[in-house]
C-alpha cells in the first residue's frame, strides 16, 4: 500500500531513455500532470495521483515495497533487481524502450559460441542476468561489474568480452566490438505493488491500468474501411494485417458488395493496400486510432 494516504503513487524514470515516453503514456491515459516545487514529485491535477520521478533501478524496489502502487521500468532493470524477497508484479509490456542485452567480443577473440568464453572475464552492468545466462549455457567465466562505459573493458584489458545493452549497435561498432549472443530482450513494462492500494483507491488504480492498456493497444493500430465484392470477402479479410474478425455491412442498393471495417493491430503498408485493391477492394481508407478500450 502506498505510503501516502488517499493518493496513488506512480514511479517513473527521472531521466534516461524511458523518461519522456513514460510521461507521454501517463498523459495519454488522461492524467494532467503538474510539475511540483521539486523535480522529484509531480502532481496529477484531475486525480489523487502523484508521480514519483526516481532513478530507474530504484523503481522495482519502490513498487515491491509499496512506496509506489505502479511503476514504469525496463524489463532489464526489473530482472536484474529480482531477489528472493517480494517482487513487483508485471502488469503488461508497454511496447517502447526496446533493447537487447548481448554478448559482444573484439575481432581478436576466436569466438565460436558461448563456450569460447569459458575461463574468460566478461564485463557487464547486469551481473545477475549474465550469471543466469552463463549457468544455463554451462559457461564458467569471471564477471567484472562495471557501472558505465562497459564497452571500453576489452580495450583496457579489463575483460575479454562484454555483456551490454544494444539498441542500434553504433556504440559497439565505434569500440570495435561485434555483437554475438542475445542474453536478454527488454522493453518498458508496467509493474504494480503486490500489496495493492488502499481500498478506496482500488477502482482508480484499475481504471488507470485499463486506460494505459488502451493506449498501448492503439499504438501502431489503424482503422481500415473499404468496399469489397461479396465474392472476394474471404480473400480480402485474409490480407488485412492482424485484423481478427472485421465488421461487414451491406451497401445500400448493392447485393453484390459490402462495406468492411477493421481494426488492424499490425502495420498497414502501401503494399497491403495494393494487395487489397488487386483482390477487388475499393474506396480504401486507413485512419489512425487515438484511443482504444
Amino acid at each position: 500500500m502506498s505510503t501516502v494516504q488517499g493518493r496513488l503513487r506512480i514511479a517513473v524514470q527521472k531521466s534516461g531513455r524511458l523518461a519522456d515516453r513514460s510521461l507521454d503514456l501517463v498523459r495519454d491515459a488522461g492524467l494532467r500532470v503538474i510539475k511540483g516545487n521539486n523535480d522529484l514529485l509531480y502532481r496529477v491535477e484531475n486525480y489523487p495521483i502523484d508521480l514519483l520521478r526516481v532513478r530507474d533501478d530504484d523503481i522495482p524496489t519502490f513498487v515491491a515495497d509499496g512506496v509506489c502502487d505502479l511503476g514504469i521500468v525496463g524489463e532489464n532493470v526489473l530482472e536484474e533487481g529480482r531477489n528472493g524477497g517480494a517482487n513487483a508484479e508485471v502488469v503488461m509490456p508497454l511496447g517502447f524502450g526496446r533493447c537487447t542485452l548481448k554478448l559482444a567480443v573484439p575481432p581478436t577473440l576466436d569466438y565460436a559460441g558461448p563456450m569460447s568464453l569459458n575461463g574468460k572475464r566478461i564485463a557487464t552492468s547486469y551481473p545477475r542476468i549474465l550469471q543466469r545466462y552463463l549457468d544455463a549455457e554451462g559457461v564458467k567465466a569471471d564477471i567484472v561489474v562495471m557501472r558505465g562505459a562497459v564497452e571500453v573493458a576489452p580495450r583496457l584489458k579489463l575483460a575479454s568480452a562484454i555483456c551490454d545493452l544494444v539498441s542500434t549497435g553504433a556504440t559497439l561498432e565505434a569500440n570495435g566490438l561485434d555483437a554475438r549472443e542475445t542474453v536478454f530482450e527488454s522493453q518498458a513494462v508496467l509493474i504494480r505493488s503486490p500489496s495493492g492500494p488502499e481500498p478506496a483507491l482500488a477502482n482508480l488504480l484499475e481504471s488507470i491500468v485499463e486506460r494505459m492498456s488502451g493506449v498501448v493497444s492503439s499504438q501502431g493500430a489503424k482503422y481500415v474501411m473499404l468496399n469489397a465484392p461479396r465474392s472476394a470477402l474471404d480473400a480480402i479479410t485474409a490480407i488485412l494485417p492482424g485484423a481478427g474478425a472485421p465488421t461487414v455491412m451491406p451497401l445500400m442498393g448493392r447485393d453484390d458488395a459490402v462495406a468492411v471495417h477493421a481494426v488492424c493491430q499490425e502495420a498497414v503498408f502501401w503494399e497491403t493496400l495494393e494487395k487489397l485493391k488487386a483482390a477487388g477492394a475499393s474506396a480504401i481508407l486507413v485512419l489512425p486510432i487515438e484511443k482504444m478500450m
